[in-house]
């Protein structure tokens, strides 16, 4: 191989580097936003439960406070 073959090859090796590397940073890309959509489903989603856990506790406090109404009445 001459000098320029020889430069030729690398270059044409660096291009298909730097094209993979490329679709590796939009596939790296393309996770980053999933992870970032699913992490904000979780804390949505977590908040909903967290609110549910509070109208529970707020509603079972309820017939507690009813059963030792009648108590005191009794």
């Amino acid at each position: 191989m001459t000098t320029r073959e020889d430069i030729a090859s690398v270059a044409g090796q660096l291009a298909g580097l730097t094209r993979t590397v490329e679709e590796m940073a939009d596939e790296l890309h393309t996770l980053q936003k999933g992870a970032v959509k699913q992490q904000e489903r979780s804390n949505a989603q977590q908040e909903r439960i967290d609110i549910a856990a509070r109208e529970l506790a707020e509603v079972s406090a309820r017939p507690q406070a009813a059963a030792s109404a009648l108590r005191q009445a009794f």
